[in-house]
């Protein structure tokens, strides 16, 4: 370990702790909810069981060691399974009474990716056999399969339809298709190598080598066209248009997924490091937020005035991802780094009495969003794990 001083040791000890009360006090029969049921949360539905915020909170509530949190996290999983569509989508979330469940407006993606990944890692670290949601499973990767471009082997989208949903994101995503190389490294789906290939050559165009594909070169010039190398790779490749606003969960995936080589991964940590995302707080989720003025802005985005600069999606700073980027910093062997921004995260979660708050503003650091994010405290949980070389960490 780094040498921290006893404030930041104590610090991290104490939102550990507070971490797993979070997940205590939010956990029902049925499974996480995304947040504390308050008012505001009712109102917005965040007293839900979602898809990916599930999914993630099970990662840290599997290999916990606290009985209630390892049987909510097989609770959590089975949520989901009982509303899963006929066609293998799994929902954005469900009623934790099961009277419910929504697949947002144009589809959500990744609660399917997510639940896939969870799991996965329920069956090597849980209390449940190899096969447990077998028929679940074979119906949630044919579902992706069926998305996926058959040259490419990478999955097609709308945009708004993951975990950004108030992001012009389309074609191919980034975020997305680093989980789906995770899905199918965890579950031994064909046609890894060619996910992992055209990964590296779409979302990174910057490339010397020349793609085979015709279409793939087409692509290629036209991402690279007016633009330098940003040191990460593009948020999405669409036809004739992409992502240059700096997409660090994005990133951060494709480190964590291991789809990032170590000279990828490097340039990716520096790029972030010299944008001063994660300061004060880990960390901001888009280093160029897109203006109204911008090619890529859409109307939707200024709905309760909510996605515009450095709020929400478009640069604000989100604690459940400042999780994901010390965990890739764990997992790029920078250790000396990361356990000093795991006490920058042990402290914003701490801000406003251990609040867990959801989001705050990228420039002015105003509190936003729901309090007690579920999700928050399990990140932390999983970043700490990393950084301790726990085996259930990821």
């Amino acid at each position: 370990m780094t040498k921290l001083d006893a404030t930041a040791l104590a610090l991290i000890d104490n939102c550990a702790r507070a971490s797993i009360q979070l997940l205590e006090r939010n956990l029902t029969p049925h499974g996480i909810l995304a947040a504390s049921p308050t008012e505001a949360a009712v109102a917005r539905r965040y007293t839900r069981i979602f898809g990916r915020d599930a999914a993630i909170c099970v990662m840290a509530m599997c290999g916990s060691g606290v009985p209630a949190l390892e049987k909510g996290a097989v609770a959590s999983l089975d949520a989901l399974a009982a509303q899963q569509a006929a066609n293998g989508q799994i929902p954005k979330y469900v009623d934790p009474e099961g009277l419910d469940a929504d697949f947002w407006y144009l589809g959500c993606i990744d609660a399917t990716l997510w639940w896939l990944i969870a799991v996965d890692h329920v069956r090597r670290h849980g209390e449940v056999g190899a096969s447990h949601w077998s028929g679940e499973v074979e119906r949630a990767i044919g579902w992706l399969l069926a998305q996926e471009h058959q040259h490419f082997r990478l999955l097609q989208q709308n945009e708004a339809s993951d975990w950004a949903d108030i992001m012009p994101r389309s074609g191919y995503v980034l975020y997305t298709n680093a989980l789906w190389y995770d899905v199918k490294r965890r579950f031994a789906l064909d046609h890894a190598a060619a996910t992992e290939h055209h990964f590296n050559h779409l979302f990174n165009p910057f490339q010397q080598d020349l793609p085979e594909y015709h279409r793939a070169r087409l692509l290629r010039h036209y991402a690279r066209r007016g633009r330098d190398d940003p040191g990460l790779y593009l948020s999405f490749v669409n036809l004739s248009f992409v992502g240059n606003e700096g997409d660090v969960f994005g990133n951060v995936l494709a480190i964590q997924s291991g789809l990032a080589d170590a000279p990828m991964a490097r340039r990716i940590v520096k790029t972030i490091v010299a944008a001063r995302a994660a300061e004060p707080y880990p960390v901001r989720v888009v280093l160029h937020p897109l203006t109204r003025e911008h090619a890529l802005w859409r109307p939707y985005m200024a709905r309760h005035q909510q996605n515009v600069v450095h709020q929400y999606h478009n640069g604000g700073i989100w604690p459940f991802v400042g999780g994901f980027w010390v965990m890739a910093l764990a997992r790029t062997g920078l250790h000396d780094l990361a356990w000093p921004e795991l006490a920058r995260l042990a402290h914003v979660n701490e801000l406003g009495n251990w609040r867990f708050t959801e989001w705050f503003h990228g420039r002015t650091l105003v509190p936003m969003g729901m309090a007690g994010q579920s999700w928050n405290a399990a990140t932390f949980l999983l970043a700490q794990r990393a950084l301790q070389d726990g085996e259930a960490a990821w």
